[in-house]
């Protein structure tokens, strides 16, 4: 019997760049397959290919053994091939229902239906019946997509592709902005979906997740296919070792610490309805972990010690003297950074080239009379961090936006790390940025913390908080629930904390 889709030889260049070469992939009915591959690797543009976004140079596609030209995305869709993309293709201001019947309106029958008018009574009884299929409930077929959480969104994409007969869906990092319950929802309509004989290809950096929800796993690295093998085989050791060419010996390369005097101590903190008396302290060299559900207020403590968020009350101590911290301004001059969750929106400025972005923090200081940049000790700068981040390819003149998201993170760091600051504050650092990055940034961490910076730690992947930091602060509803030290701090202790138990 022939495989759903079937894809041989698919070649694409872009300029001097080999995206992809000769690579072979597969899915077959009723299967889940994890597409794994560094950021680089050509899952990107394996998935464009088939969405009809680009064209390939050579190779051919098959679906059902048939072969299939795909040239656009109007293609991809009469081919029944859907594509789920990280920032979800929907219209914020329609409905639900119009999102997912948007590219086939319900008319009304007879002449009323050759004058456009649509019947909103079918579409949203056809809505809510492509829910009732996805055991979804309690999402209203007439609210507003924009007024909805990303959860939904999702949801309502996936209804959208069924709408229209999808056989395959491509998810791309479906979980990245999830939290730990949602995410467990996406896997069941994931496993109906798979039941119900379609094929799904799930590409995502989170290898548990993969071994979840997967039947099968294929990784990219280098534009070519380097291997596969069943999930009952996909040991992180052989699925690492086949993305980056090698094995890494430790992904959480933390070393012991002996954390010095008290840098950073906040008191009181509270930002009516949103955090309310948050109190801890960090020390020279130390990794404090903040932990908690999604909603629980970890960004918004950081946020606030960053200045880009008033306070309604509380104190903010560094060194032992209190500080008024009321931009993002004030907190960089006092030694205070923050690399933001959202790296391409408040972390760099995409269009400038890698140069200027690691120069942002430190342009006054390398112009003359703070007026006049001083481009020599600019590229000096620049080159400096990019080494001492490990940036690849090794160009401060390429723009930001053409970098892979390890590397945009990468970027972010050095740029922090050029304002020689006493505290840095983590949030999400390593989320969407492939295995090999993310080890690379846990040891920019820990090197960070040997030489005395105070860092905060703020992430979804508890492996990641419990292994990089020292002590662990745990947040519930917008308090603090707790503090745990790195021999107390376990998986279920942080999360009992963080879901409100004792």
């Amino acid at each position: 019997m022939s495989k759903l889709l079937e894809i041989r030889g698919i070649c694409k260049r872009f300029g001097a760049t080999q995206a992809l070469k000769d690579v072979d992939f597969d899915v077959d009915r009723g299967e889940v397959v994890g597409l794994l591959g560094e950021n680089g690797a050509g899952k990107s543009t394996l998935i464009k290919i088939l969405a009809g976004v680009h064209a390939k140079d050579a190779g051919e596609i098959f679906i059902d053994g048939t072969p299939a030209s795909i040239h656009t995305p109007a293609d991809a869709q009469r081919l029944g091939i859907a594509v789920i993309y990280q920032e979800l293709n929907l219209t914020p201001n329609q409905t639900v229902a119009e999102n997912v019947f948007l590219h086939h309106m319900q008319r009304q029958p007879g002449l009323l239906g050759k004058l456009g008018l649509i019947d909103r009574r079918r579409r949203e009884h056809d809505t809510l019946a492509l829910f009732e299929q996805l055991g979804i409930h309690g999402l209203d077929p007439n609210r507003k997509v924009g007024e909805l959480s990303v959860a939904f969104q999702q949801l309502t994409e996936i209804a959208k592709a069924l709408a229209f007969d999808a056989r395959l869906i491509v998810m791309d990092e479906p979980t990245s902005a999830l939290p730990d319950e949602e995410v467990q929802h996406l896997f069941e309509i994931v496993r109906r979906l798979r039941a119900r004989g379609l094929g799904v290809v799930f590409v995502s950096h989170r290898l548990n997740e993969v071994r979840a929800i997967c039947d099968r796993v294929v990784v990219l690295r280098d534009g070519h296919n380097a291997g596969g093998m069943p999930i009952a085989e996909a040991t992180d050791d052989k699925i690492i070792s086949l993305m980056v060419g090698r094995a890494i010996e430790n992904l959480y390369p933390k070393r012991p610490a002996e954390p010095g005097s008290v840098v950073l101590e906040v008191e009181g903190l509270t930002r009516r309805g949103v955090i309310e008396d948050v109190s801890f302290s960090v020390r020279a060299g130390e990794v404090v972990g903040l932990a908690g559900l999604v909603g629980s207020g970890r960004t918004e403590v950081a946020r606030a010690i960053f200045g880009a968020d008033p306070l309604t009350r509380g104190t903010v101590k560094l060194e032992g003297r209190p500080v008024r911290i009321r931009s993002p301004q004030e907190a960089l001059r006092l030694g205070i950074g923050y690399l933001p969750e959202d790296r391409k929106v408040q972390g760099l400025i995409l269009g400038m080239s890698v140069r200027h972005n690691l120069a942002l923090t430190v342009l006054r200081q390398l112009a003359f009379g703070g007026q006049i940049v001083d481009w020599s000790r600019v590229d000096a700068v620049a080159l400096a961090h990019a080494q001492e981040v490990h940036l690849r390819p090794l160009r401060v003149d390429l723009p930001v936006n053409a970098l892979s998201g390890g590397n945009q993170q990468k970027v972010v760091l050095g740029k922090w790390l050029a304002a020689q600051l006493k505290v840095l504050i983590l949030d999400e650092p390593t989320r969407g940025i492939d295995v090999g990055a993310k080890a690379e940034i846990h040891a920019l961490i820990d090197e960070l913390a040997h030489r005395g910076m105070a860092i905060i730690l703020i992430s979804s992947e508890l492996p990641e908080v419990l292994a990089m930091s020292d002590r662990v602060l745990v947040m519930c509803e917008g308090r603090l629930a707790g503090e745990l030290s790195r021999e107390e701090a376990t998986q279920e202790r942080v999360l009992a904390l963080a879901s409100g138990k004792k």
